[in-house]
C-alpha cells in the first residue's frame, strides 16, 4: 500500500526587531529651507488629485521623469532648448518623487516598509539618471557629473544609517534638500538656455557654471558629511562606550 506524503510549503517567517521598525518609522526632520512650505503644498495637491491617481503611478511618473531628464541633457548637445526640456521635467520629477508619499499619507493607506524600500531604491535609480545626463551635455564635465552623484548617494547612505541606528531621517544637510536642488538646476537651467556665457576662470583653467556649481556641492556635501558623521559617532559612542585597553 502506497503512503502519500503531504509536502508542506513554509511560508517564510519574517522577523522585525526594534532597529528595523525604527528605521521604516523614524520621525521625517524637514529642516531644509522650503520644506515647510512645500509640505503644505504638496498636501493641497494630494487632497485634489483624483480617486484613480496611486501613489505608485506617481512613483513611476518620478522614474520616468529621471529617465526623460538625463535623454534632455543629453539632446542639448544639439541645440540649448532641451534645457527648457529639462526644467519641466525637473518639475515633473519633484511631484513623482515627493507628492507619492504624501498622497498615501493623505488618504491612509501608507505601506511603511514597502514605501521605505521603494523610495530609497527610486531615488539612488534617479540620482544616478540626472547626473549623468548633466555629464552627457555640454555644459558639465562627466567626472563632475559622477562626483556629484557619488557625493550624493554617500550622503543618502548616511541618512539611512541614521534611521536604522538613530530613530531619525533627517534628508536635509543645513538649509538644503532635493527641492533646492532642482531650484538651482532649473535657474542655472534657464541662464544658460538664454545664452548667458557662464564660463569661470579657475586656477587658470576654463570651466562652466554647471562644471562649478557641481563642483562645490560636491565639496560641500563631504564637508557637511564630515561634521554630521562625527556628531552622530559621538552620540552614539555616549550611548554605547568603548571598552578600556586596561580591561
Amino acid at each position: 500500500m502506497l503512503q502519500r506524503h503531504r509536502i508542506r510549503t513554509r511560508t517564510p517567517i519574517v522577523r522585525r526587531s526594534a532597529n528595523h521598525e525604527a528605521a521604516v518609522n523614524a520621525e521625517r526632520e524637514p529642516n531644509f529651507l522650503l520644506a515647510n512650505a512645500e509640505k503644505r503644498v504638496l498636501r493641497g495637491i494630494a487632497a485634489r488629485l483624483p480617486r484613480w491617481i496611486l501613489p505608485d503611478d506617481l512613483t513611476r511618473l518620478g522614474v520616468f521623469a529621471a529617465i526623460a531628464i538625463c535623454v534632455a541633457y543629453q539632446l542639448s548637445n544639439d541645440g540649448r532648448w532641451w534645457l527648457w526640456v529639462a526644467s519641466g521635467l525637473l518639475v515633473v520629477h519633484w511631484l513623482g518623487d515627493s507628492l507619492d508619499g504624501t498622497l498615501a499619507r493623505v488618504r491612509g493607506i501608507e505601506r511603511p516598509r514597502y514605501g521605505y524600500y521603494l523610495d530609497h531604491l527610486v531615488d539612488a535609480f534617479s540620482t544616478a539618471a540626472i547626473g549623468i545626463g548633466l555629464g552627457l551635455s555640454p555644459f558639465m564635465l562627466l567626472s563632475v557629473g559622477t562626483l556629484l552623484v557619488v557625493a550624493y548617494l554617500v550622503l543618502s547612505i548616511n541618512v539611512y544609517l541614521e534611521s536604522y541606528a538613530l530613530g531619525r531621517f533627517s534628508i536635509g544637510y543645513g538649509k538644503v534638500g532635493p527641492t533646492e536642488m532642482r531650484l538651482l538646476l532649473i535657474a542655472l537651467n534657464t541662464a544658460l538656455a538664454l545664452g548667458l556665457d557662464l564660463r569661470i576662470d579657475v586656477v587658470g583653467t576654463t570651466v562652466t557654471a554647471l562644471d562649478a556649481a557641481g563642483a562645490s556641492i560636491a565639496i560641500g556635501m563631504i564637508v557637511l558629511l564630515t561634521a554630521r558623521a562625527r556628531r552622530n559617532l559621538r552620540a552614539l559612542a555616549a550611548q554605547e562606550p568603548a571598552a578600556s585597553r586596561s580591561a
